[in-house]
C-alpha cells in the first residue's frame, strides 16, 4: 500500500501557517482517519513523518540529533521535535488544571474576561409567582484587560556539541525548560489568586492567631484549618495549595495521620484530606502559606497560543540559540472562591 506521508513536501513555512500548528498542516495533507486499520493507526501526521526518515526519538535506542539534520526535509521537523518535549515538561509539572475553572485561547495580546457579583439575597432562588418578573443576574465585562506575560527559556547549544547525544537524553533537557516555564505560569497564578487581576479583587487574607482562625500565631493546627474551610461557603474549597513548611505542619497533625493516609500515599504519592480537598505542594507559595479555592470557580487561565519555538534558529543554524516562549495570564472569576490563610 502506497502511503501519502513518503510524498509530502516538508518546509519551514509550514510552521508559520496562521491559525494552525505544525501538526494541524501536516493532518491537513495527510489526515490520521485515513490510516485506520493499517499499521500505521495510532501515529499523528508528525509521528508518521518521523517513521518516513526513520528517526527514532524516544528508547535506549534512540537516534542522535544529528539524523534530523541528514536531510533538509528531516530537518523541518526538529523544531517540532523541541516543541513536543518541553510541552511534556510543563504537563508533567503541570498543576494549573486542579486551581483553573477554564481555559480560554485567544489571539492577541488583549482580553477582557466577564465576571458576576450577585448579592446574598440575588443568589437566591425564590420562588416566581404567576405574571412577576423573574429576578436577574447580571454578567458584565471586567474594567480592566487581563494581564498576559510571556514566559520562556532560551536553549544555547551548539550543533557541534550535542550533534551525537542521544535524542532520549536532549529530551530531558527539554523537558526541564519545559517544567521551569510552568513555574513561571504558576507563579503567575497565585499572584493573581493573592492579589487580584487589576479589578480590586483581592482573595481574603486570614492569619493564624487572628479573631477569625484563632490559635497561636505561628502554629498550624486542624481547628485552624476547619476555621480557614468554613470560610467558603457558598463554594466549597476542594483544592488547596500548600507551601512546603506548612505541608510538614498539616501532616503533623493527628487527624492526617489515619493509617489509610499512609497507604495511599505510599501506593499513589497523592494524599488525602480530611476536609476532601486535594493537597497540593508548591515552593512557589511563600513559607507558611496556604491558598484554598474552589477551583470550579475560582481563576480563568488566558492563553495566547502554543508553545512558539524559534525554528528558523534551529533549521537553518543547527541550534546556537532559540528562544522557548509560551504566553498566559489569569482572570478571577469570583474572588470569594479563593482565600489565603497565612500561618506566621
Amino acid at each position: 500500500m502506497a502511503y501519502k506521508f513518503n510524498d509530502i513536501r516538508l518546509e519551514k513555512g509550514m510552521y508559520n501557517t496562521p491559525g494552525k500548528s505544525f501538526t494541524q498542516v501536516l493532518e491537513s495533507l495527510d489526515p490520521s482517519e485515513n490510516y485506520k486499520g493499517t499499521a500505521l493507526e495510532g501515529l499523528d501526521a508528525y509521528q508518521r513523518q518521523l517513521k518516513r526518515f526513520d528517526i527514532r526519538a524516544k528508547g535506549v535506542g534512540s537516534d542522535p540529533v544529528e539524523k534530523f539534520f541528514r536531510a533538509s526535509e528531516s530537518a523541518v521537523l526538529f523544531p517540532e521535535y523541541v516543541s513536543r518535549s518541553v510541552k511534556q515538561g510543563m504537563e508533567e509539572a503541570n498543576i494549573l488544571p486542579h486551581i483553573t475553572a477554564s481555559t480560554t485561547q485567544i489571539e492577541g495580546m488583549d482580553y477582557r474576561s466577564i465576571y458576576s457579583t450577585p448579592s446574598a439575597e440575588e443568589k437566591r432562588l425564590t420562588r416566581v409567582e404567576e405574571g412577576a418578573a423573574i429576578p436577574q443576574t447580571e454578567v458584565r465585562a471586567r474594567e480592566n484587560l487581563v494581564t498576559l506575560h510571556k514566559r520562556g527559556r532560551m536553549l544555547v547549544a551548539s550543533y557541534e556539541s550535542i550533534r551525537y547525544q542521544r535524542l532520549d537524553l536532549f529530551s530531558v533537557m527539554l523537558r526541564q525548560i519545559g517544567n521551569q516555564i510552568m513555574r513561571m505560569h504558576l507563579d503567575d497564578a497565585i499572584e493573581v489568586i493573592t492579589n487580584g487581576d487589576g479589578n480590586k479583587n483581592p482573595a481574603e487574607s486570614f492569619t493564624v492567631g487572628d479573631s477569625v482562625i484563632g490559635g497561636t500565631a505561628g502554629t498550624l493546627n486542624y481547628e485552624a484549618l476547619l476555621k480557614f474551610w468554613n470560610r467558603f461557603d457558598p463554594y466549597t474549597m476542594n483544592a488547596l495549595l500548600v507551601s512546603p513548611d506548612a505541608m510538614l505542619a498539616l501532616l503533623k497533625c493527628a487527624e492526617f495521620q489515619n493509617p489509610l493516609t499512609g497507604l495511599n500515599f505510599q501506593g499513589t504519592g497523592e494524599l488525602s484530606n480530611p476536609l476532601g480537598a486535594k493537597l497540593i505542594k508548591t515552593s512557589a507559595l511563600a513559607a507558611g502559606t496556604l491558598i484554598g479555592l474552589d477551583k470550579n470557580y475560582a481563576l480563568e487561565m488566558v492563553q495566547t497560543g502554543d508553545v512558539t519555538v524559534e525554528y528558523d534558529r534551529l533549521i537553518d543554524r543547527q541550534l546556537e540559540r532559540a528562544a522557548i516562549t509560551s504566553i498566559s495570564g489569569f482572570s478571577k472569576l469570583y474572588a470569594d472562591a479563593s482565600k489565603v490563610l497565612k500561618v506566621q
